[in-house]
């Protein structure tokens, strides 16, 4: 795991101020309904990596005060796998010539990044990258930013045997 504060307010990221720290390892067994609740809908034609991408997200930017960010900061997010479930399904469908036209998209990482964009309600430079370091997705990240600072996410479905659902979240502004 990346050297980044485990909880708001713990700087240990000379020139970073951490205003908020969610780890949602494993979420808890009610994360889409409250996620339904806080965005006032269940998100719709989204895949469950998409949605706990976004649970995660929404609850970083409620515990740092923040409705939405900053038009001028940056979002990342990352992944050792992505949308698995989504992904296996999709390569099933193609295998036994189901059409396939959600699914498919469920699969892309740039759906969750729209997702998160539009119950967000933000516009901006945002990544999704495939990693296995997570202390080097942040020290790209801390480089691309200004002075609007950082909202970056690790996102893991758990769809995979052996590996747990997680949404880590952290708020990140320049200090």
């Amino acid at each position: 795991m990346p050297v980044i504060p485990a909880k708001a307010g713990t700087p240990d990221l000379p020139g970073w101020r951490c205003t908020a720290h969610i780890q949602l390892t494993p979420p808890p067994p009610d994360w889409r309904d409250t996620l339904a609740r806080r965005l006032g809908q269940r998100p719709r034609r989204l895949g469950p990596w998409a949605e706990l991408a976004l649970h995660g997200a929404r609850q970083c930017l409620d515990a740092a005060g923040e409705d939405t960010l900053p038009a001028d900061a940056i979002l990342r997010v990352a992944s050792w796998r992505g949308a698995d479930s989504a992904t296996a399904a999709a390569l099933d469908q193609c295998r036994t010539g189901q059409p396939m036209p959600f699914t498919f998209l469920q699969s892309q990482p740039s759906q969750m990044l729209a997702a998160l964009s539009q119950y967000l309600q933000w516009q901006g430079d945002a990544r999704f990258l495939i990693a296995n370091d997570p202390q080097h997705l942040l020290d790209l990240a801390r480089h691309d930013t200004g002075p609007a600072g950082l909202l970056i996410g690790w996102v893991e479905e758990g769809a995979v045997e052996g590996t747990t659902a997680r949404s880590e979240w952290w708020r990140l502004i320049p200090s």
